[in-house]
């Protein structure tokens, strides 16, 4: 990383680290004023961007902005590469519902390697996933599959259906939040550069929440992830700015 690279990361830092709210919640419109949605405004730096196990890039800002009403949540989530410009840069889309620890969704990924709005089959690089699980606290169960869009292929070049699935358990250690999970790819798919049944990602990570004149948050976390399959470790850090 160039000093140029440097420079725009810690000036972006310093913007980002601004004291603003959080969170705004405002009543809905059209509900009798007895409702109301939470707007959720924010961005991660990290230091390399790490997904189920899988290398995407280096230096990354990652803004997410979203709506949410009674457990219903719309949101779009980006990144892109600070420190490689070479690095694709990634929007996606996400409806999903959660009620008490069970939660359903589906999301759009998008990467800039090819026209935003081509939806024609084989021909677009948009893919579709839908997502279920349950947290039952001392532990979350997620499982996700590709249904649509460019998906991966199996061993006879049909489409494979791509799925993961990912155990959670969040603990408490040390005055620092931790989390520790396993995922794993459950069949063949070109999508995860897998053939059959593997283990991508066995990661554990820290979080330390530094509160700032008692009423903002700055969190910054750090953790490691394995891909057994690749063979590859990765030291991860981040901050979570939540404007």
């Amino acid at each position: 990383m160039n000093t140029k690279h440097i420079i725009y990361i810690l000036s972006l830092s310093s913007i980002l680290s601004m004291p603003l709210s959080a969170q705004d919640t405002t009543p809905l419109e059209g509900q009798g004023g007895g409702s109301a949605f939470t707007a959720l405004l924010g961005a991660d730096l990290v230091n390399q961007y790490i997904w189920r196990g899988q290398d995407l890039g280096s230096v990354s800002l990652q803004p997410t902005l979203g709506v949410e009403w009674k457990g219903l949540s719309l949101s779009a989530w980006g990144s892109v590469g600070l420190s490689n410009w070479q690095d694709a840069k990634e929007l996606d889309l996400t409806l999903s519902y959660s009620i008490g620890g069970f939660n359903v969704g589906v999301t759009d990924y998008w990467f800039s390697d090819g026209s935003y709005f081509k939806y024609k089959a084989h021909q677009t690089t948009h893919v579709w996933e839908a997502n279920v699980g349950y947290d039952f606290g001392f532990l979350s169960v997620q499982w996700f599959t590709n249904f649509a869009g460019n998906d991966g292929v199996n061993k006879d070049g049909k489409r494979a259906f791509s799925s993961y699935f990912e155990l959670t358990a969040p603990f408490r250690l040390g005055g620092l939040d931790w989390a520790g999970a396993i995922g794993v790819v459950p069949w063949r798919t070109t999508f995860y550069d897998t053939n059959g049944f593997a283990v991508t990602n066995i990661s554990l990570r820290a979080t330390k929440d530094f509160v700032i004149k008692e009423k903002y948050h700055l969190p910054v976390f750090a953790g490691l992830t394995a891909n057994p399959r690749s063979e590859k470790l990765y030291l991860l850090m981040g901050v979570s700015f939540h404007l």
